[in-house]
């Protein structure tokens, strides 16, 4: 007979196998801007990933999952109205040339009065499988964007920056939460989360 495999039993909130909960972090914390992430595939079982967190501590935040979205949905998903504004969070980058994406409309401050009437558009996945979601996805360069600079050093100890400045989904956007709300006290809570969540990381792998 074959061996009966044991089936893990994993916490419905987060997804995770109980014993790697990581509801015990999640930390509610009222967003005005509207998040959306778009998720790589590769990352939405990574372990080390911290989109799961950020989603359930954001009320008003939702995932997507690909690498190359339709453009008629993503049409539709992009498509700006009387009250809402989008924009994309991504770093000034040099090397956008090289692949000859589409310039980026300029972001217009007026725009970003009312926290409320933005919406936030997030790349999860490494440098290198951002670069290419935005490459395989030309909407998203039509948009306007969001960079960040003067950010505290990465509490990401759990995977390696490959540049630098390089920061998780979670701190990036709650960073870019705080620009645009101009709240920088209101996501810290949720950062001291995210420090928690890291240790707990660490933690597993010395075992």
């Amino acid at each position: 007979m074959q061996p009966t495999s044991i089936k893990r039993l994993t916490c419905p909130r987060c997804l995770r196998p109980q014993r790697t909960c990581i509801c015990n972090w999640v930390t509610p914390t009222e967003n005005a801007v509207e998040v959306l992430i778009l998720q790589h595939p590769l990352e939405v079982d990574n372990a080390k990933g911290s989109v799961r967190l950020l989603q359930l501590s954001l009320p008003r935040s939702e995932v997507l999952v690909g690498e190359v979205f339709a453009e008629q949905a993503m049409q539709a998903l992009l498509q700006p109205t009387a009250a809402r504004y989008t924009i994309l969070l991504y770093p000034d980058s040099p090397e956008d040339k090289g692949l000859n994406l589409a310039t980026p409309p300029q972001l217009d401050q007026t725009q970003l009065l009312d926290p409320a009437q933005v919406r936030l558009i997030v790349l999860d996945g490494t440098w290198r499988k951002s670069r290419k979601m935005l490459y395989l996805n030309p909407l998203l360069q039509q948009l306007p964007r969001l960079s960040l600079s003067n950010t505290p050093a990465s509490r990401y100890l759990i995977r390696k920056a490959h540049r630098p400045g390089q920061l998780s989904t979670l701190e990036a956007t709650c960073y870019a939460l705080m620009q645009l709300e101009q709240n920088e006290g209101k996501y810290q809570p949720l950062l001291t989360a995210f420090s928690g969540f890291v240790r707990q990381q660490l933690t597993y792998e010395k075992h």
